[in-house]
C-alpha cells in the first residue's frame, strides 16, 4: 500500500523523533509512505477571515501537490497540520467562487484544485484503514502494565466539522493503547486546551495548563501522557520546567507521541524513538514495565 504524506514543519525541526517513529511503524505495517514533493507550511492555522484569498493559499497549494502526485488523498501526522488543512479544504468546497479565485490567483503552471483531495490524519488512518486488529497482530513488545494517559486536545476534534471522533469523550488514541496492550488511563482533562497558542507571550498561562492537565491524569495513576499533536507535545513536555517553578509540588511526568508508542510495541529500533529529545526522560518510566 502506498500513501501520499504530508509532515509539516514541526516533524522536520525539533518533533524530528515523531517523523521517524512514523516512518519506522508504517514500514512494519507494509504501508510505504511517500513523502509530497515541494509542500510548504500549511500556514499554522487556519483563516477565521473567510474572504481572505491570501491565508487560505498555503494549505491549498499543499492539497495541489496531491494531485500533482497522482492522488486523492493523503496523510499527516500533526494535528495542527491536519486541522489547518481539512478545515481549509471544506472552506473552499463550500464556496466555488473562492475556489475559482484562488484557482486564478496561482501560477499558471499548477493544475487547479477542484475540492478532490481528502485530508487524514494518521490515528484516523490507522483506525479507519488498517484496523486496531492488524495493529495488535504487529506487536512484538505488548506495552502490558503501562498506564498511558491519552491526551487529545483540539485539533483533532475540534471543531466538530473535522472531528472523527466524539468531541468531548474521544476514544482513539486510548483503543489504540489497548490495542498494544496497555492500559488506557481516562481523565477529566483530555479535550482541555494546552494553551498552544499563549506558550511565547505568556507562558504562565502554558505552565498553568499545563499543571491543570498532567496532574488530573496523574491523579487517575497514569505513569505516561500520549499526545497526538506536535504542540502539544513540546507544551506539556518542554514546559513542565516552568510549570514546576510555578507549582513546585508539581510530579514530572513523561510525555510521548503516539506514534512512539506504536513504535515501541512494534520492537523498532531505538533510533526511531529518538527518546533523548524528550525534556522529560520517558526510558525509566519504559525500563520499569520492562519496555527498553
Amino acid at each position: 500500500m502506498k500513501l501520499c504524506y504530508y509532515p509539516g514543519c514541526s516533524l522536520k525541526n525539533h518533533a524530528r523523533n515523531f517523523e521517524s517513529s512514523t516512518v519506522s511503524t508504517m514500514e512494519r505495517l507494509g504501508v510505504e509512505i511517500e513523502e509530497l514533493q515541494r509542500w510548504n507550511c500549511c500556514g499554522t492555522v487556519f483563516s477565521l477571515s473567510r474572504d481572505d484569498v491570501m491565508r487560505h493559499i498555503a494549505p491549498i497549494r499543499n492539497l495541489i501537490r496531491v494531485k500533482e502526485a497522482g492522488a486523492s488523498q493523503f496523510m499527516t501526522p500533526c494535528a495542527m497540520c491536519f486541522n489547518t488543512l481539512k478545515r481549509a479544504n471544506q472552506h473552499v468546497r463550500s464556496d466555488p467562487d473562492l475556489l475559482r479565485r484562488m484557482n486564478d490567483f496561482m501560477y499558471l503552471e499548477e493544475v487547479d484544485y477542484e475540492g478532490d483531495v481528502d485530508v487524514l490524519h494518521l490515528a484516523e488512518f490507522l483506525r479507519d484503514r488498517i484496523g486496531y486488529d492488524t495493529l495488535a497482530d504487529k506487536v512484538e513488545n505488548p506495552l502490558a502494565g503501562l498506564r498511558v494517559a491519552s491526551y487529545y486536545g483540539c485539533l483533532l476534534v475540534r471543531p466538530g466539522e473535522v472531528a472523527f471522533d466524539e468531541i468531548e469523550s474521544p476514544t482513539f488514541l486510548d483503543d489504540l493503547v489497548s490495542a498494544l496492550g496497555g492500559e488506557p488511563i481516562d481523565f477529566s482533562h483530555k479535550v482541555e486546551c494546552c494553551a498552544a497558542h499563549q506558550t511565547v507571550d505568556k507562558p504562565q498561562i502554558v505552565a498553568e495548563r499545563t499543571y491543570q492537565i498532567l496532574t488530573a491524569a496523574q491523579m487517575r495513576g497514569a505513569e505516561i501522557i500520549a499526545v497526538s499533536c506536535p504542540l502539544c507535545a513540546f507544551n506539556l513536555d518542554h514546559r513542565q520546567q516552568q510549570t514546576v517553578e510555578a507549582y513546585p509540588h508539581f510530579r514530572h511526568i513523561p510525555v510521548v507521541y503516539f506514534t512512539q508508542l506504536i513504535a515501541i510495541a512494534f520492537g523498532c529500533p531505538a533510533s526511531a524513538l529518538g527518546l533523548d529529545l524528550h525534556h522529560i526522560d520517558p526510558n525509566p518510566v519504559l525500563a520499569r514495565n520492562g519496555l527498553l
